[in-house]
């Protein structure tokens, strides 16, 4: 812990050092104080998020207030438009989805239902290694598209341990190859990563024009990662094989995967009709004109009511860290974009690219992909969505990427959405489901070390990114 608290203070003063010397030395202008004290500010949190040194969201609650306090003391903001300021940063729409669908997802698992799905692939699978990571790939990526991959990791990772357990192979590539593609399958849809809840909700996409643009080539992406994850783990699920036991593979047999949802089969019903119906609400979305968080909120409302499940036992498995996670974020965002950040960063971006469209979808691709490897692609998303927001007002990209271009919704945000969740397979901090499975893993008892991870997630992140730009990019030509 003492040498991580060393290289975060060590980076962060050479960002300090850079942030006060570099710009007037080479551009002869000099950096705003509170333009200066927002970035240090942001590159500090991100180094303290990658190297894991305090909670996430601890240091991003206290990142917003010390934002706050650092605008009002330059002058840059009021005090008393402090709190107003807070509310119009924060994007609650947001918020309300993820609460909303953690709470339906949270009842949901108390039927055991993802149990019952885990045990019976791995009794159609009869122990075979390969068919087993096949189907519980495919399973997890399927329901990753409609509950967020981060709950989806939470309820799979338990069932996946326990049939490796019963046959007696090591259960860490099956952990990691279900995380990639559970990153992958939830690029598909709106609610299915996080970031993609977050650039929804700042371009207004609904549901159904999510799965139209992203689905295609998600689903070719998939089905390209399986080929990857067979040639990335050949070696291991071939040992794995060799060791398979029959007796292990009669136990599993003979489990009793209805074990626990037989005791709730009418919440097991009442859970799947209401999660039909939000789902089935979401793709309505351009008739009722609902924003989702209402939606999702509303479904789990009823659901309460009519599951009556102990509404405290429910409110216990939110997990509030992460939406205060987010309300910090908003906040830091909103400081900087308030500070003129984004408006620096845009012009730097449209200076590389030379304003041509195309390159600068590009470059947000891999611009996400590779930042999200690295640095959690919750935040990283946060702080580009204003920075695309201004991209798509310069006046050479609006007149390629606006409506009268064909396009409904700018190529931008697919661009985003691909980098930032394709890319957070990179290393074991670049997505929230890998932070959830690498802690879970070690509960159980099995450690998943940086460097292994890196080792199969980061050639595995740009294959994959290559595969996507280029069946993105040939998708929304045809779609033009």
């Amino acid at each position: 812990m003492h040498k991580k608290y060393s290289i975060g203070m060590i980076l962060i003063a050479i960002y300090i050092v850079f942030v006060f010397t570099i710009p007037p030395l080479v551009f002869e202008k000099s950096v705003t104080p509170i333009l200066a004290g927002i970035t240090i500010i942001m590159v500090a949190i991100y180094v303290i998020l990658g190297l894991d040194i305090i909670h996430r969201t601890v240091i991003a609650m206290f990142g917003a207030v010390l934002s706050i306090i650092l605008a009002i003391i330059l002058g840059s903001m009021v005090a008393e438009d402090s709190l107003h300021f807070v509310i119009e940063s924060v994007d609650f729409n947001t918020i309300g989805l993820l609460l909303g669908m953690m709470i339906l997802v949270a009842i949901l698992g108390e039927t055991g239902v993802f149990h019952q799905v885990g045990i019976k692939l791995g009794k159609i699978s009869k122990g075979n290694v390969w068919i087993l990571m096949l189907l519980l790939c495919t399973f997890t990526s399927i329901a990753s598209m409609f509950v967020d991959n981060v709950t989806t990791i939470l309820l799979m990772i338990p069932v996946t341990l326990s049939i490796t357990r019963t046959l007696g192979i090591h259960p860490i590539p099956f952990i990691i190859a279900q995380v990639l593609v559970s990153n992958i399958g939830g690029a598909a849809t709106l609610i299915g990563d996080p970031p993609n809840i977050l650039i929804g909700s700042a371009a207004g996409i609904d549901f159904n024009s999510f799965i139209v643009y992203m689905g295609p080539t998600i689903a070719v992406v998939f089905g390209f990662s399986l080929l990857l994850i067979k040639l990335f783990f050949k070696n291991e699920l071939k040992s794995e094989q060799k060791l398979e036991q029959k007796e292990d593979v009669q136990e599993l047999m003979h489990r009793d995967e209805n074990v626990i949802v037989i005791h709730h089969k009418g919440l097991l019903i009442k859970s799947l009709i209401v999660l039909v119906g939000v789902i089935i609400m979401f793709s309505l979305q351009t008739i009722t004109h609902l924003e989702v968080s209402i939606v999702a909120i509303g479904g789990a409302a009823v659901l309460l009511i009519i599951s009556r499940v102990s509404l405290e036992r429910i409110l216990h498995e939110v997990d509030w860290a992460t939406l205060l996670f987010f309300v910090g974020l908003f906040v830091i965002v909103g400081v900087a974009e308030h500070a003129g950040l984004i408006t620096i960063l845009a012009k730097l971006a449209i200076g590389i690219t030379g304003g041509d469209p195309w390159i600068t979808f590009v470059m947000v691709i891999w611009l996400a992909g590779i930042a999200s490897a690295f640095v959690d692609n919750i935040p990283f998303t946060t702080t580009m969505i204003p920075l695309i927001h201004t991209l798509n007002v310069d006046p050479t990209i609006a007149s390629s990427f606006g409506p009268e271009s064909g396009f409904q919704f700018s190529p931008l945000w697919w661009a985003l959405a691909l980098g930032a969740d394709l890319g957070g397979n990179g290393t074991l901090i670049g997505s929230s489901a890998g932070v959830v499975a690498a802690g879970l893993s070690q509960k159980f008892g099995h450690h998943i070390s940086f460097v292994r991870w890196i080792k199969i997630g980061f050639p595995f992140m740009l294959i994959t990114l290559v595969v996507g730009t280029v069946v993105l990019y040939g998708f929304l030509l045809l779609m033009q």
